[in-house]
């Protein structure tokens, strides 16, 4: 799994979800397909914590780090 996309992991998670959810798995697929969601998972999450830190080491500053969060565009409507 350690060259699964972000994306494609999470679209496989999203899958599964939807399959648990549609109540026509057995008991046997639900724990296989319970245990596939729980690494995807893990892995997105990890994925996500890699993303934090590598943004995290791009705003550092002399001082430290600068965390700033994302500024929201302002709609004219």
């Amino acid at each position: 799994m350690a060259g699964v996309k972000f994306e494609e992991a999470l679209a496989k998670l999203e899958e599964i979800v939807k399959r648990m959810e549609s109540g026509e798995l057995t008991l046997d697929e639900s724990l296989e397909a319970f245990e596939e969601g729980v690494r995807l998972s893990r892995l997105c999450a990890e994925r996500l914590d890699e993303a934090e830190r590598r943004v995290e080491a791009l705003l550092k500053t002399a001082e430290g780090f600068e965390i700033r969060p994302f500024e929201e565009k302002e709609n004219s409507d």
